[in-house]
């Protein structure tokens, strides 16, 4: 259900979807990372109809990491229409995450 981006595919998937994209910035030594990704898979899950997620890991795209001034992770950016509308830092639980996004998906 999460999609995996990398710098290639990553404008296509932000401005081709028609649905808002949840974009996960994380990394694979990131503890927070891998403590958020299954309440992502959740999200997912629930809410395809409404919104992708995608998932990028900033050691392998530094570029997008840099031009989204990603500074720590986890960072999930919402992306409407290929612009950002929100972002969020920081491992939560599931309902904390949903109420921060609440209204823009």
């Amino acid at each position: 259900m999460i999609t995996q981006l990398d710098e290639r595919g990553f404008d296509e998937l932000l401005f081709a979807t028609e649905v808002p994209v949840l974009v996960d910035f994380w990394a694979t030594w990131c503890g927070p990372c891998k403590a958020i990704a299954p309440i992502l898979e959740e999200i997912a899950s629930e809410y395809s109809d409404k919104l992708t997620i995608a998932k990028i890991d900033v050691d392998q795209n530094q570029q997008i990491a840099t031009r989204y001034n990603v500074q720590s992770i986890p960072t999930m950016i919402l992306f409407s229409q290929g612009q950002e509308s929100a972002r969020v830092i920081g491992s939560m639980s599931k309902q904390a995450l949903l109420k921060k996004l609440e209204g823009l998906f």
